[in-house]
């Protein structure tokens, strides 16, 4: 688990990698293409930032014909949750959720 963990928190800690997983999440299934779109960044780094992401498995490439897509795999995030967060405390933390929602929602309009 150590070094399947270490790669994830490596992979997770670069801003733009966080940016490619929020991207997957929105749209899963997305071409080196798609994904480079509206990015500032060059499609070599983004590549890079794949294979980063691929090595720690929390995204999974698929041929399809020609076509490498590429999708979110949220199996890893969730082992380090259940590891560091636990059962114990998802109560407190979705009840603190639901508080923080509340107050940002009162400050709206």
């Amino acid at each position: 688990m150590r070094a399947d963990a270490d790669r994830v928190f490596k992979a997770l800690a670069a801003a733009e990698r966080r940016l490619l997983l929020d991207r997957l999440r929105a749209k899963n299934g997305q071409t080196l293409g798609e994904l480079c779109r509206h990015l500032k960044t060059t499609r070599q780094a983004v590549t890079k930032h794949l294979k980063v992401l691929e090595a720690a498995d929390l995204v999974v490439p698929v041929w399809r014909g020609r076509e490498k897509l590429h999708y979110l795999n949220p199996v890893p995030i969730h082992e380090i949750a259940e590891r560091w967060i636990g059962k114990y405390e998802r109560g407190r933390l979705r009840a603190l959720a639901e508080l923080k929602a509340k107050l940002e929602g009162e400050t709206d309009g």
